[in-house]
């Protein structure tokens, strides 16, 4: 008989994994991991948003049900959500720890006359926050090891419901064909399916909204060296050679080679959860 997976440590493993890979891609170890990259990091989910979506409609629709409504935006990044959200809320915090997102935000906030969003440095769940009607975490709980403390804060935060928007990867990308080689499982981070599942075990049943119109867009890499590079850094495997037979033959036979390009297979889409508190 199969044992029950520890969905909470799983998570707490995988953020720790992803953290380090992200703190070897840092230019330099002090700086704010976005001071270069908050303006790609804008274009790439303006990107992702160049089209409508159901988790967006669900989303819109929710705050037009529930005029006056606050809403606290959890790593609220360039804010892409708090404009969204800014024509049908009464107030909203976005909740950022990073100078460089925040700025970005101040430029739209100011070139768009936006005048309910008020950016607050803090880091979820240590720093503290006063009560809101709706609480929103998009993408930003993945290097949070303590799932549990992350969503009881949200719970304690919310008066009337939480909304997660999380990764959905696909059982048969590139991404989770290495990790059932490497872990033994096929998350290489933490995701949708892993949360889901970690809030059951909270007693927590909530409503899933999967993303309807088209999946992330491709990755790229300029070189196959440089996608092989980026598999392994995901995998803490930069001075482990023990995959590279596996990982090699798994880029050659799923990369494909456009406009100089090495062009990974779409491999995500993003899936909203909600549940009322």
């Amino acid at each position: 008989m199969e044992k029950l997976t520890d969905w909470y440590g799983l998570w707490a493993e995988l953020s720790d994994i992803q953290n380090q890979a992200f703190a070897r891609k840092k230019e330099f170890q002090d700086d704010d991991f976005w001071k270069h990259k908050a303006k790609d990091f804008d274009k790439m989910v303006d990107k992702r948003w160049s089209k409508p979506d159901s988790s967006r409609d669900f989303f819109i629709r929710t705050l037009k049900d529930n005029p006056g409504s606050t809403l606290v935006d959890i790593g609220a990044g360039t804010g892409k959500w708090s404009i969204l959200a800014s024509p049908y809320a009464l107030k909203i915090t976005a909740f950022e720890p990073s100078s460089a997102m925040q700025q970005i935000l101040k430029e739209k906030i100011k070139k768009e006359n936006i005048s309910n969003i008020d950016i607050v440095t803090g880091t979820w769940p240590e720093d503290e926050i006063n009560t809101h009607d709706y609480v929103l975490a998009s993408h930003s709980m993945y290097g949070k090891g303590d799932f549990k403390a992350f969503i009881n804060k949200m719970i304690m935060v919310a008066d009337k419901a939480c909304i997660l928007i999380l990764r959905v990867p696909f059982m048969d990308s590139i991404i989770s064909l290495a990790a059932r080689e490497i872990f033994g499982q096929p998350y290489d981070s933490p995701d949708f399916q892993i949360a889901y599942n970690a809030l059951l075990g909270m007693d927590i049943y909530p409503d899933v909204i999967m993303e309807d119109q088209g999946n992330w867009p491709a990755f790229e890499n300029d070189s196959f060296e440089d996608a092989l590079a980026e598999l392994k850094n995901r995998f803490n495997l930069v001075d482990n050679s023990k995959y590279d037979d596996f990982l090699i033959d798994l880029l050659e036979e799923n990369l494909i080679l456009k406009n100089d390009k090495y062009v990974w297979p779409e491999g995500n889409r993003s899936a909203l959860v909600y549940w009322e508190v």
